[in-house]
């Protein structure tokens, strides 16, 4: 007879981590515009966390640039420039038209299997109206092809450039809901660029997808 291994709880995650990933979700989102003075005293309280832990999160976000902390305001929301915005898409269209590149040359393997498989979740998306997810498998969506690039470097920008990518896209989602159908399109003929190993198309359909972005702030 054999025993039954105990079931063991995961952890819960620490005070820290919940207060920064949780107000960094509300500011990429949008849910937090830029400019949006933020109290540690009310996310203790949204929260229900001590003082310290929504301390940590705060300068942990102000390292990463998405909050200022201020002597007398507290912390407020760092919106993105106009500029900061087309840097981020000029960067994001360079490093990810490459990296499509390389994944083709070198042989894109279960790629074309990912991105369709990420295709219908945005279709379903759309369907329920799930903007939040729809932005999600965007975001996914772009970095499957930069991973399959198996360059280290490109999958290391792309992780640089994704709080502000996600930032553009939720903005957009939010003052254009009709694009959310614009996209799905436009990801439709990537993969299909993606399928025929033609690198040349992937990146002319990449600048017309991400071109809306420019000048969006």
């Amino acid at each position: 007879m054999t025993t039954a291994e105990p079931i063991v709880a995961p952890a819960a995650q620490p005070a820290a981590e919940r207060a920064y990933a949780e107000t960094k979700a509300r500011i990429i989102r949008g849910d937090l515009p830029g400019g949006a003075s933020l109290s540690e005293v009310t996310v203790c309280q949204e929260l229900g966390l001590s003082r310290t832990p929504v301390h940590e999160a705060f300068l942990r976000l102000a390292a990463e640039e998405l909050l200022t902390l201020e002597s007398r305001k507290g912390a407020v929301v760092r919106p993105m420039s106009p500029r900061e915005a087309d840097d981020v898409v000029e960067m994001r269209e360079a490093v990810e038209g490459a990296a499509a590149r390389r994944a083709i040359e070198s042989g894109t393997g279960a790629l074309g299997l990912i991105l369709h498989d990420l295709l219908v979740v945005q279709e379903e998306c759309i369907a329920r109206g799930d903007v939040d997810g729809f932005v999600d498998a965007d975001d996914a969506f772009h970095s499957a092809v930069v991973d399959a690039s198996r360059n280290p470097i490109a999958v290391h920008f792309t992780r640089l450039l994704r709080d502000r990518a996600q930032r553009l896209r939720h903005h957009l989602m939010r003052i254009e809901p009709a694009h959310l159908d614009v996209s799905l399109a436009d990801h439709r003929e990537l993969a299909a660029a993606i399928d025929a190993g033609n690198a040349s198309v992937y990146e002319a359909t990449l600048h017309r997808h991400v071109d809306v972005l420019r000048g969006l702030l």
